[in-house]
Order: structure tokens, then sequence, then C-alpha cells
């Protein structure tokens, strides 16, 4: 079979090789900018994660070091962690702090959102410029106060304070978020649904929930990052009832030469969000998207 061939005589196979190779080194410096930025992200994590992994001896010494002399890895500061009783405990309430803040806040801001965005009931647009208002109320200014309201109502220092807080903060934007999705839900399909004699409860349920959940996942996603990696919130409704964060901040405060028990707490306290957005990376993507395309 002859091979096509340009007007010059060069054939197309080779013309359209040299067209990729140039688009090719085009992309080049992207690249190149792209590993630099990544190698910048990763480095610091690897480092945490062989400074966790080496003895309390090599710590001055520098993390790289383990290239050449591999024998200085041990599981040793993992094991001392994982027996030691306040660390598990501080990953138990963390945990169930995350994950209540979490899901609490996703259900009411799911039947919210689609009441806002399909149910017709008195004022609904005003009910919804104040839950918008509320998105610029800093958490900061509420921390006095909460603090005094915990504490007549008895439960401050508890875990349910902590997951109450972080759910009264997240459904301004939790709200706006789902609503403005569910918005975008074609009015065809809840309408054949009610023809076909289907509840509101049903509607949501069968179609509102399977349609939203790119939307629902990455606010999930986001809701537990920012609960397990919280801070502000867990030191000041905190004492006895220590999350992850403040656990490592109290380490850090009292023993700062501690390394071995601080490295491999701060590497723990890393890669289980990370887990939970790599596990929920496809809904994730989708709900970026979402609406984008029509």
């Amino acid at each position: 079979m002859a091979t096509a061939a340009t007007a010059e005589g060069v054939p197309v196979v080779e013309e359209r090789a040299s067209a990729r190779v140039l688009r090719w080194l085009g992309k080049t410096p992207v690249h190149i900018v792209l590993i630099v930025v990544g190698l910048a992200w990763l480095v610091p994590t690897l480092g945490l994660f062989i400074t966790s992994i080496i003895g309390p001896q090599y710590y001055s010494e520098g993390w790289w070091k383990i290239f050449s002399a591999p024998s200085r890895a041990t599981w040793d500061n993992y094991d001392k962690i994982f027996t030691n009783p306040d660390l598990r405990g501080s990953l138990i309430t963390t945990a169930i702090v995350a994950v209540g803040a979490t899901v609490l806040p996703i259900v009411i801001a799911a039947l919210a959102g689609y009441a806002f965005a399909w149910l017709e009931f008195p004022g609904r647009d005003w009910w919804f410029i104040a839950v918008i208002g509320l998105l610029v109320v800093p958490l900061q200014m509420a921390l006095i106060p909460m603090f005094q309201l915990y504490t007549k109502l008895g439960i401050f220092d508890t875990r349910l304070s902590l997951i109450l807080y972080h759910t009264a903060f997240a459904l301004p934007f939790a709200i706006f978020l789902l609503r403005n999705f569910f918005i975008g839900i074609p009015k065809d399909i809840l309408e054949s649904a009610r023809i076909d004699g289907a509840s509101e409860v049903r509607i949501f349920l069968r179609l509102i929930l399977p349609l939203g959940l790119p939307a629902i996942a990455s606010l999930g996603i986001f809701q537990f990052l920012w609960t397990w990696n919280d801070l502000l919130v867990a030191l000041t409704f905190g004492r006895n009832t220590q999350p992850i964060t403040v656990f490592i901040f109290s380490q850090l405060r009292q023993f700062g030469a501690n390394i071995e028990l601080i490295a491999p707490a701060t590497f723990i306290s890393l890669v289980i969000p990370l887990a939970v957005f790599f596990a929920f990376q496809r809904y994730f993507v989708e709900g970026l998207l979402a609406g984008s395309v029509k």
C-alpha cells in the first residue's frame, strides 16, 4: 500500500509524527513547572514520613541521610504511638467529630437545598437570602458566645459541642451549594415523577440524591477535610476531649524535642484525610464539572 504524501512529497505519517514532537516540545516548560510544583509539595511530606520512621539519635543529621543508610529506618515510633492511650483517644475523637460534622450538615443541607430549589413556601427567596447572608459571619466571632452557651447547656468539652459548632457554620455554604446544584436538575424529571404519583420524599430519595451525588460527595470531602484539620474550634471547646490536632499541639508545646511522638502522629493526621480525598476523587471531579456541559 502506497504511503500518502503531501504536495512536497513528504509522507503524511512523518509530518504527523513531527507535529506531535513539536507539540510535546512546546509543552515541555509547562511539564517542568508542574514537576517542580509537585516536588515542592511532596518533599515535605516525604521528609515527615522519613522523620517518623528513624530513631531519635539521627534527627540532628537530617532525614535525607536515610537514603545512604537504610538501616536507620525503624517502626518503633509507630509501635509507641499506637500504644499511647491519649493518641488513640484523640484519633477516635477526631474520627467521630469529623464524620458527625460531615454527615449531619449534609443531611440537613440536602433537605433544605431541595426545599429552596423545588418547593413553594412563603418567604422562600427571603429565607434563602438570609442563609446567603450567614456566609459572611466569621467563625471566630461566635467562639465566646458559643462557649458561654455550651457551658450553660452542660455540653462544653464534649464531642457533641464540636459536632454542633462545625455543623452550624457548615450549613450556609452547604445549603447554598446544594440548592444551586439541585435547581439545575431538569424540571421535567420531577414533574414526570409527580404525575406518576411519587411523593416529595420519594422524589428526594430516588431522584434528587442520586442525581446530586457528585455535589454531595464534593461537599462531604471539603467538610471532612475542614473538620479533621481544625485546631481553633477544637482548642476552644476541648480540654479533655482533644482531637488529634490539639494532641499534636499540646505535645509540641510541652515536649518540643519529643519528635519521635510528634512526627508519626502528624503523619497519621495527614494520611487519613488524603486517603478520603483519593477514595472519593472521582465524585469530587464530577462535582466540580457538574453543570459546565449541558
